[in-house]
């Protein structure tokens, strides 16, 4: 079974508001064995969302509308599917009393226009709404010779996810043939996107069952996603486990997590299970390790802290960089990246330091150093490493991928 999730409202095509409520419902569907092929968002236009309720219901099984339902001119969502299925909306009695019992228990007089929300499309089931004014609707109808499931649903989260949860949940699972639907992902830092997808089409190829996507962020990061739908969550489990150990044991140390855990997660995680201890010197990076693995609960265990040193003279005071490296090879330099992983972690009594410096810009590059060129270091009892990294990118890039190299690199260490 195939749905599509509308979103109505102007407001989320701008950049103050965002569609999350599709995401909820999503988790829900895939419970019930629905793929979730589309996600729509339309603003407050009668036209354009009459036609994307077309365009739904001639790819989609099932179609969602997410906002809409209030009492207000701009609430189009019964009168545009309405038109769509050419059906009549009609005034049901029984809504209009619960609306003036609503606004009666709280002593308020009830505006007009608020009863557009007793307006059900005709054949459809009304769904009450405990935690607002506007009741949902459920619709099981034919159209153009083909079944179709229609549920309209309140904007608000708070009205939205327990009616759906509680009453379009129990429908779908009574009308729909019984399907299950397993996930799996794999995390993969600081690989290009284009290599791992020409190390793994090979083998996922061979599973057509299998719906693999593969995502590149922004942040160093490629994930590996699985999805596959069986009659049985056992066979949707054993496919997908299949499939993504097959991936897994091309990539090799590629992939830092089979579960869907961060590269912090994992680092924390492997520091934990060898009672080893972290401490960060971090220049350009402005204490982003830092902030990345105490975000974690818990990291105190493994983690024990750190220092910015953006000046020369705190590589000095706080991680024991002798001044005369500094004037000889730069602040800047494979030298004192490892002067800052062994002072630091000299200095805490760590079992592991690291030490980051470089540009990251927009200014103080010069010809020999330019913006972009970062030095990552490791420090541990058997010896220290480091890594020249040149980056591209804006300054947010350049220090989001320093932490990243920085952390790889300990994760790696720890295998």
């Amino acid at each position: 079974m195939i749905a599509e999730i509308i979103a109505v409202g102007s407001e989320m095509l701008t950049p103050h508001r965002q569609d999350t409520n599709s995401l909820a419902l999503t988790a829900e569907l895939n419970q019930l064995g629905v793929q979730v092929a589309f996600k729509t968002i339309i603003g407050d236009s009668q036209k354009h969302l009459t036609g994307a309720t077309l365009m739904a219901l001639h790819r989609a099984d099932i179609v969602v509308f997410s906002g809409g339902l209030g009492p207000t001119e701009d609430d189009l969502t019964r009168n545009a599917v309405a038109a769509a299925l050419e059906k009549k909306l009609e005034r049901d009695p029984k809504l209009v009393l619960a609306l003036k019992q609503r606004f009666a228990a709280r002593k308020q007089e009830m505006p007009e226009i608020n009863l557009r929300q007793a307006d059900v499309i005709e054949g459809a089931e009304s769904l009450p709404n405990a935690n607002g004014s506007a009741p949902g609707q459920f619709l099981d109808t034919v159209h153009n010779g083909y079944r179709k499931l229609l549920i309209l649903l309140p904007g608000p989260p708070r009205e939205q996810a327990p009616m759906f949860k509680e009453q379009c949940v129990p429908k779908l699972r009574a009308l729909l043939p019984q399907r299950h639907i397993a996930t799996r992902s794999l995390r993969i830092a600081l690989a290009p996107e284009s290599q791992i997808d020409a190390r793994v089409s090979p083998i996922y190829k061979q599973y057509p069952d299998v719906d693999t996507t593969i995502l590149f962020n922004q942040q160093g990061e490629i994930q590996l996603h699985f999805a596959c739908s069986k009659p049985t969550q056992e066979e949707a489990e054993d496919r997908v486990e299949e499939l993504a150990g097959k991936c897994a044991q091309e990539l090799d140390d590629l992939v830092f997590a089979h579960e869907g855990e961060s590269l912090e997660e994992v680092v924390l995680l492997m520091l934990g299970m060898r009672h080893l201890t972290l401490s960060t010197a971090e220049s350009c990076t402005g204490g982003l390790v830092a902030e990345r693995l105490t975000r974690i609960p818990g990291s105190s265990r493994a983690f024990l802290g750190g220092a910015v040193v953006y000046s020369d003279e705190l590589k000095t005071r706080f991680a024991n960089v002798p001044k005369n490296l500094i004037r000889t090879h730069g602040a800047v330099s494979r030298e004192v990246a490892v002067s800052l992983a062994e002072g630091i972690r000299s200095t805490t009594g760590t079992d592991i330091g690291i030490g980051i410096t470089g540009i990251a810009g927009p200014g103080g590059a010069t010809l020999n150093k330019p913006v972009g060129r970062v030095y990552v270091a490791l420090a541990s009892a058997e010896g220290s490493e480091v890594q020249e990294l040149n980056l591209t990118g804006e300054r947010e890039r350049v220090r989001w991928f320093s932490s990243q190299h920085a952390l790889d690199m300990l994760r790696r260490h720890l295998m």
